[in-house]
């Protein structure tokens, strides 16, 4: 039985899959840094929208993961919470996460009307006692101009007016927008 535990810390010595001075390392050695993550400079997380109406989101930051599922909506806010190299880990309305190229992704800013017991009224002006000029469906996307407080300008289908934040997925709690 001695012997062949010998035979194998010789083979083992031979291959240089074991060496003695492993047995009396005081600290393993530092992870290596892994090279393409933050690929640039902007903040994360943050928004972004979707670029084309068939945007593929995939299982990792490669052509060669499989594709989770497929965005069907130009223009559909997601938010990135993560880079590689030309790659941006993005996540839904749904906290649903994958990997998009940022060639599909673009800066302007939108966002989702979130799921309401009514239709969710936009004003003429931002407060509660404004003339509601339209209200608006679960999952409308809106292009957003900006927002003071706790409301939000919004243009979704020809009409434009506030919104109440809270209303809205796309934008911080506490993000101002200018």
């Amino acid at each position: 039985m001695k012997t062949r535990i010998f035979k194998i810390l010789v083979l083992l010595l031979c291959l240089g899959l074991f060496s003695p001075a492993a047995l009396h390392a005081e600290e393993p050695p530092e992870a290596p840094v892994v090279e393409g993550f933050r690929s640039d400079e902007r903040p994360l997380p943050r928004f972004v929208s979707l670029r084309s109406n068939k945007v593929y989101v995939r299982a990792g930051p490669a052509l060669r993961y499989p594709i989770k599922w497929v965005y069907k909506r130009e223009g559909m806010p997601v938010e990135i919470v993560q880079e590689f190299e030309n790659w941006r880990k993005v996540k839904g309305f749904d906290n649903e996460d994958g990997w998009i190229h940022q060639s599909l992704l673009s800066g302007e800013r939108t966002v989702l009307i979130k799921e309401a017991e009514d239709l969710v009224p936009m004003r003429e002006g931002f407060s509660q006692d404004a003339r509601m000029v339209a209200r608006l469906e679960s999952q409308v996307v809106a292009g957003i101009d900006k927002c003071a407080g706790q409301w939000c300008r919004i243009e979704a289908g020809g009409y434009r007016g506030w919104v109440e934040r809270n209303f809205l997925w796309g934008i911080y709690e506490d993000e101002n927008l200018n």
